[in-house]
């Protein structure tokens, strides 16, 4: 029987400094864990590490990750537009095959309580390792920001963190827990005003009445209007059916889409359903791709490539 694996996708409130940014994905790689992604955003001022391997070594690198961040992360002196609450801000670890969602809520809480306690760090229980509701989605922990969150820590029982003190320094809190995959996935508008991105992701964003399992939020990035989303269940809630969403609202607003992109990576599923939907195909046909059936017929799931 194969070792479990599990995902860990951190987002580290620095996406400027490319030499530190270096040095943090530098610190992952060991073994039994591979670094399968990094993106970084001066305007989110954030970068977003992917990395998988076994639950053991996935662990040992967040703390390696963590150390590094920790120390030279000061939220004092950060400014970026991405909402945040601490130089490790969120750490969600995705189980991906051979183990529970409900396993690895069990594991992110025990490894919570290490961080917590090696880097006196606050730290909040989400997702499916949340051991209060009203904490199980992120925007209800970090609403108001680090701004807000150094003021009400140590005052307000409702921000009592699960672990770790309640007190504030320029590291600030962490978020951590586990949860199911998630796209973070950004629209860019032919437009430069912030008040049209917001709208759109108003409509968009289940919390105002718009698609289930989407977060979204209107910003400016790099002198142009963006929706930055996050999709909880894109199973439930398809790329498709978004970025159908997305044009009907920008044009509603006298606004275009003229670019999308993905921070970290996406299910291949997740593709394949969206083109399926967008050629009006039955679902079925996600599974007639020459690949999967030379795959399922050789263990060999390698792109073919076609001279």
């Amino acid at each position: 029987m194969s070792a479990p694996l599990i995902e860990c996708v951190p987002n580290i409130s620095e996406g400027r400094d490319g030499a530190l940014i270096d040095q943090i994905a530098e610190a992952v790689p060991a073994p039994g864990v591979a670094l399968l992604d990094r993106t970084s955003d001066p305007d989110h001022h954030r970068t977003v590490l992917t990395f998988a391997g076994t639950p053991d070594a996935v662990e040992d690198a967040m703390m390696r990750v963590a150390g590094l961040a920790l120390e030279h992360i000061d939220l004092e002196k950060h400014q970026g537009v991405h909402p945040r609450i601490g130089a490790v801000d969120v750490v969600p670890f995705v189980p991906l095959r051979g183990i529970s969602l409900a396993a690895c809520a069990e594991r992110a809480r025990a490894f919570a309580r290490r961080y917590a306690d090696r880097f006196s760090v606050p730290v909040y229980l989400y997702e499916a390792s949340a051991l209060r509701p009203e904490r199980v989605n992120l925007p209800n922990i970090r609403r108001g920001g680090y701004e807000a969150l150094k003021k009400s820590i140590a005052a307000d029982p409702d921000r009592t963190p699960d672990y770790g003190p309640a007190i504030l320094s320029g590291a600030g809190a962490s978020v951590i827990g586990a949860r199911s995959p998630l796209i973070a996935f950004n629209a860019f508008l032919d437009t430069a005003d912030i008040v049209v991105a917001r709208a759109i992701a108003k409509g968009l964003r289940a919390s105002s009445g718009g698609l289930p399992y989407v977060r979204a939020i209107g910003v400016v990035v790099r002198g142009r209007a963006q929706v930055s989303i996050n999709v909880i269940d894109f199973r439930r809630t398809s790329m498709y059916t978004i970025m159908r969403m997305l044009q009907t609202l920008a044009s509603a607003y006298r606004a275009a889409i003229v670019e999308t992109e993905l921070i970290g990576l996406i299910p291949q599923a997740a593709l394949l359903h969206a083109a399926a939907e967008s050629l009006q195909l039955p679902p079925a046909a996600v599974s007639a791709t020459l690949e999967r059936r030379l795959g399922d017929a050789t263990a060999d799931y390698r792109e073919v490539a076609f001279e």
